[in-house]
């Protein structure tokens, strides 16, 4: 049995899809564009394009209680109707491109527009059949998002009403992969253990991640400068993204972007989230809604996002190997929901045969099998017992039986004590890495063991000469740790 590849990212504890379709139907741009379709009928009139006609738009308005007198809401109003019309809320069938404005004193033609059958599913679908629906809308909401403001759009235009692309500066997959990258970074800050979590990530940290390379120290005047730009395309676009229920946003301070020139901005990014006044840059988090928009566009390009829950129905070797790779946290929540579903004594056996192996995984699948099994009650120990005297899972039934207060447990000999050792380390740096608490881990045992490196390097155990290397390089003491490179030697030389 090999290891499987470490996921792309982190796994993520979603919301049941019967609450997410609830949020769905409350996101507001989503509740308007449901409105418009309902009241769509025979007497909506379009124009090429789907759009509606000046007072269908006035009449849309009224519908969505929009105040009237503020000259946004026609904008919010066509927005949502645009939502409506690409997700299949409401049918159009448009004009003839070449009616024309119809002859002097006729009415000019205007094509239809009526409930599409999608909208039935938003009060009789599935909740699956409702996230499609909000999926869709999201769709539209981030292809406008990529889309300059129109005050850029006016200034591009040239003397023949054509947009000038290259003086406008924008490229149209750029920018949508632009935001894509910007979502896909605060997705992984709120999944990755130690990140932003359910909290809001600083606007100027954001950006940041985005422009300023991982490599480089202080970043230039240049990058800064980057960073600040970046930060008002992302002030625009979250409040474009926030009525659809992905974010919640609040944004750059009116005065501050009033006052702020780059400089200040840049200033906001060198003091990152330490800053106390960094809120007025602007704070945005994801909402649990959000998450699952996130995580489904991803999974649409191939990127490998896994869900916490999703291998409930899968088998203990499946379990094992996929939560090696995952933070403690969320590999004890993935075996809490794997277990939920199973008779424990059965689950037991099973997760200690798919614990077995002498690949590179093993020691990890071994340590995320302890890990389920620490909570395991005295019903669990006949499936322990029946494994004591296997030579890699022995170690493992002895520590479990002896922290239930279980009697009767045999004593391990020398070569199963060093084997675990060898096992456990093993495990400790595939999870973590060099920490700081496996140096005082590995004082301990030599302390604790005469001529320890003497007998650790004959362990027959595939990481023997990986461990005792590790230890050499991070072991406190020198003298030990001088030790481990020579018992280290001596094992890849027995055992290549």
């Amino acid at each position: 049995m090999s290891a499987e590849p470490r996921p792309t990212l982190p796994p993520v504890r979603l919301h049941s899809d019967a609450e997410l379709a609830r949020d769905a139907l409350v996101a507001p741009l989503f509740a308007r564009a449901v409105r418009l379709a309902r009241w769509a009928g025979p007497d909506t009139r379009v124009d090429v394009g789907g759009e509606l006609v000046a007072d269908q738009l006035a009449g849309a308005v009224t519908v969505l209680d929009l105040d009237e007198r503020d000259e946004d809401s026609p904008v919010y109003a066509s927005q949502a109707w645009r939502v409506a019309v690409d997700t299949g809320l409401v049918d159009v069938t448009e004009p003839e491109e070449d009616a024309g404005d119809g002859a002097e004193g006729e009415e000019p033609e205007y094509g239809t527009a009526t409930p599409g059958e999608d909208l039935a599913l938003v009060a009789g679908g599935a909740p699956g059949d409702v996230l499609d629906l909000w999926l869709a809308a999201l769709d539209t909401v981030l292809a406008d998002a990529a889309v300059p403001d129109l005050d850029d759009l006016v200034d591009a235009l040239d003397a023949g009403g054509e947009i000038d692309f290259d003086r406008l500066d924008w490229n149209p997959q750029r920018e949508a992969d632009f935001l894509d990258g910007v979502l896909a970074n605060l997705y992984l800050l709120t999944v990755s253990e130690g990140g932003a979590g359910e909290g809001p990530v600083p606007l100027p940290v954001l950006a940041a991640s985005m422009i300023v390379p991982d490599d480089m120290g202080d970043p230039t005047d240049a990058v800064l400068e980057q960073v600040s730009d970046a930060m008002m395309r992302l002030d625009d676009q979250f409040r474009q993204l926030e009525p659809i229920g992905l974010v919640e946003y609040q944004p750059v301070d009116e005065e501050l972007m009033a006052e702020a020139d780059d400089e200040e901005f840049a200033a906001a990014d060198r003091a990152g989230a330490e800053d106390e006044d960094v809120s007025r840059y602007g704070m945005v988090r994801l909402t649990p809604l959000g998450l699952y928009g996130v995580r489904a566009r991803m999974l649409e390009a191939g990127v490998e996002a896994p869900a916490i829950g999703e291998l409930a129905d899968k088998g203990a070797d499946t379990l094992l190997d996929a939560v090696s790779a995952y933070p403690e946290r969320a590999a004890q929540a993935e075996i809490e929901q794997w277990l939920a579903g199973r008779e424990l004594p059965a689950a037991v056996t099973e997760l200690l045969a798919a614990a077995r192996g002498d690949d590179e995984g093993a020691p990890l699948r071994r340590l995320r099998c302890q890990q389920a099994l620490a909570p395991a009650g005295r019903e669990a120990e006949p499936a322990v017992r029946a494994v004591l005297d296997d030579p890699e899972l022995g170690g493992l039934a002895r520590v479990w039986l002896a922290e239930h207060g279980v009697g009767d447990v045999p004593v391990p000999d020398g070569e199963m004590v060093f084997w675990l050792t060898v096992d456990t380390l093993a495990a400790q740096l595939a999870a973590d890495g060099d920490t700081e608490e496996l140096p005082l881990l590995m004082r301990g045992l030599t302390e604790n063991h005469t001529g320890f490196f003497e007998k650790v390097w004959r362990v027959e155990h595939p990481a023997t000469a990986y461990v005792l290397e590790a230890m050499g390089r991070l072991h406190p003491d020198k003298k030990a740790s001088k030790e481990a490179r020579k018992a280290a030697f001596k094992a890849r030389s027995r055992r290549p």
